[in-house]
């Protein structure tokens, strides 16, 4: 076939630079048009790539063109030649490409960016040279995932900050937390690296061997890993092959978390996000190991540095450690101790509602995360974990159907919840099903040697879809303080009317999500996420939309889940009653922290707190307070930035951000703004 002639033979792209000219793209442009609405016709393309080019001849006179007026004449042509939902289909393509192009050079500007951070900055343990490039990869990952796996409707959600797809980076890679089945990689060791690892023969070498395996999980995931029963699993395998004495195992466990706060993962890039569970184990062995790993924790690192990996959650029981005639009261009592220097451990209650039901203890993560039913398999938090998250935004939701309105009806508020609710369950869906066909040899510790539930019988080859059905499915939610006043006038912590109705959005929340779980047989659940900047970007992107709205988004960010504002002036027990209620709701994680302002010197005081905790529903929590200390010498007598024992004005402060401990130069504006929020209002 003859092609009409072009008389320009050179095109002048985006960026300025000159080209040949080629027909053949146009052609091949307007074919997958045509493709796309069903239209199989090449010759057709052919013929109507050659009506662009005479009339880009009669347009254009001699000059060159540039593509935006090339692809505006192929739209000119195909609707002037009736082919109105080719030309819609071909508008279509050209957006989505140059949402690629966008995307690229976006991904330029954050490389950039990357490199070109302070070398100051750089013995922070997310900015080394291992990590830029970890940070390089995850940016890369981010845009190619958004624009080219993710279906268009669920990425411009994710752009526009109706939801937030969390992790995005290792969206089609990996699974998020795992609960790490301790005893069996103890009784039959396993393979690390390049050999197998046998069973140990010294406490210490049990617990240098608990940080390779939180190592080596974290290097085949994102998230946290956690022990969910460090003492009793710990102490079963001690038990039976040891004869360590106390000082030993103290020795053993100080070992583990020096190993947890400098072995890093992630081609050293981060230090395992690692948790240990303990606290109810009554045995000899038990004990001593619970008390030696909140002695290694109380006395610090090597200068008396507050540790900031692991941390501890003390799992609190009836019967088993909260009253003085309990076998681990004395433990108890000492966690609190340790907590009111170190804001670690943190505390899981087993008697509140949502975890009682369970036929075993339930265990949680750093983040408030825990295991709970599973519609798939055994109910066992031990070889299970988190599959992702995404998080809607509930102030949004409410502005759309309430913003300068008086007359709005509140089931329109629960119909646009419903549409967030089942787009966050289709993201979640498209995860799952790309995850799924991973084979297991790309997670070769985590699958490859059994230790997911469901993955013994799997070969090397095989997708890893029959283990990870067992993990959760988490759909969070960002704002309900924030979407209460837009609704009622008030948040759930000033009103008795706005905590009713907080209620029953979280309650109407769990259950849509407890008929996903039926519907697709899989453990989706309702959470408060945590460790993402996640306040400041709903409301950023919320203020361009609605512009400056009073008592939702003025102060720059949203409340986390069902917390009660951090401006808001309030005693503990005034928060822990107010939010109390929503943990038996969120049953795929949750959290209440009381801020102390400054480190606690009354102990009882704090006890109490938590026993009131535990006396309430809170299903897992914990103090918050200003820690300072001195990297010379560990003191917390610090006064005009500079130590009173020893004089050095090297000090570290160290916050709680949403749930993790993190050092004072580290932490973004938004998260300043929060805490210094937190400390005025400080219980």
């Amino acid at each position: 076939m003859t092609h009409t002639q072009t008389p320009f033979p050179i095109i002048r792209k985006r960026d300025g630079r000159l080209t040949k000219f080629d027909r053949n793209k146009i052609s091949e442009a307007i074919f997958k048009a045509f493709t796309a609405t069903g239209k199989v016709d090449k010759a057709l393309a052919e013929e109507l790539a050659d009506g662009v080019v005479e009339e880009l001849k009669e347009g254009l006179r001699g000059t060159v063109p540039m593509v935006e007026e090339i692809q505006d004449v192929v739209e000119k042509i195909l609707i002037k030649r009736g082919y109105a939902e080719t030309a819609k289909a071909y508008i279509l393509y050209r957006a989505m490409r140059n949402d690629i192009r966008e995307g690229k050079s976006a991904l330029m500007d954050t490389v950039e960016e990357i490199l070109s951070e302070p070398l100051e900055e750089a013995p922070y343990r997310l900015n080394s040279p291992s990590a830029k490039m970890l940070k390089i990869a995850s940016a890369a990952s981010r845009s190619f995932y958004l624009s080219r796996l993710i279906p268009s409707k669920y990425s411009e959600a994710h752009k526009n900050g109706e939801i937030h797809i969390h992790d995005l980076d290792y969206y089609g890679k990996t699974v998020n937390t795992f609960y790490i089945p301790l005893l069996p990689l103890l009784k039959d060791g396993f393979f690390a690296g390049y050999g197998r690892i046998r069973p140990p023969k010294r406490i210490a070498t049990a617990a240098a061997l608990s940080a390779i395996i939180l190592q080596s999980c974290q290097n085949d995931m994102f998230g946290g890993q956690t022990f969910p029963s460090f003492d009793r699993d710990l102490a079963e395998f001690a038990s039976q092959h040891f004869d360590d004495d106390e000082e030993t195992t103290f020795q053993a466990m100080e070992g583990l978390v020096y190993n947890l706060n400098s072995l890093y993962s992630r081609v050293g890039a981060q230090v395992p996000l690692s948790c240990i569970n303990v606290g109810t184990d009554t045995s000899s062995w038990g004990r001593r190991i619970t008390r030696a790993i909140l002695r290694a924790i109380h006395r610090g690192l090597g200068s008396g540095e507050t540790p900031l990996f692991p941390q501890i959650i003390f799992k609190v029981k009836k019967g088993i450690n909260l009253s003085p005639t309990d076998p681990n009261y004395d433990l108890f009592q000492y966690a609190v101790e340790v907590a009111c220097r170190r804001m670690n451990p943190t505390f899981s209650f087993l008697d509140a509602p949502e975890n009682i039901t369970l036929p075993e203890e339930v265990s949680y993560s750093a983040c408030g995360g825990r295991i709970g039913k599973n519609h798939c398999g055994d109910t066992h938090t031990a070889g299970r974990g988190s599959l992702g998250t995404v998080t809607v935004n509930l102030p949004r939701i409410a502005l759309r159907i309430g913003h300068n309105r008086s007359d709005f009806l509140l089931d329109s508020f629960y119909a646009e919840l419903e549409r967030s609710l089942h787009l966050a369950e289709e993201v979640l869906l498209h995860r799952f099903e790309v995850v799924s066909h991973l084979k297991v040899r790309e997670l070769p510790f985590i699958i490859g040697q059994g230790l997911y539930q469901g993955s013994k019988d799997l070969g090397p080859d095989d997708d890893i879809g029959p283990a990870i059905m067992n993990g959760t499915l988490g759909i969070g939610f960002y704002g309900l303080a924030e979407a209460l006043v837009i609704l009622t006038g008030a948040s759930h912590a000033a009103s008795e009317a706005s905590q009713k109705r907080g209620k029953e959005i979280v309650k109407f929340m769990r259950d849509r999500i407890d008929e996903f779980s039926k519907k697709h047989d899989l453990n989706f659940v309702l959470l408060t996420p945590a460790g993402e900047n996640l306040p400041g970007r709903f409301a950023r992107l919320d203020f361009k939309i609605f512009g400056d709205v009073i008592g939702v988004n003025d102060k720059g960010y949203y409340t986390n889940g069902f917390c009660v504002p951090a401006d808001t002036a309030i005693s503990a027990a005034e928060k822990i009653k107010i939010e109390a209620p929503y943990h038996e709701y969120t049953g795929g994680g949750h959290h209440t922290f009381i801020e102390l302002g400054e480190m606690p010197d009354d102990i009882k005081a704090v006890q109490r707190c938590i026993c009131d905790m535990a006396e309430s529903g809170i299903g897992y929590g914990g103090i918050s307070f200003k820690l300072d200390e001195c990297v010379v010498c560990g003191s917390t007598k610090i006064e005009n930035d500079a130590c009173k024992e020893c004089g050095s004005e090297e000090i570290r402060g160290i916050r709680r951000v949403s749930t993790f401990l993190t050092p004072v130069q580290y932490l973004g504006e938004i998260q300043k703004k929060i805490l210094d929020e937190r400390a005025e209002n400080k219980i």
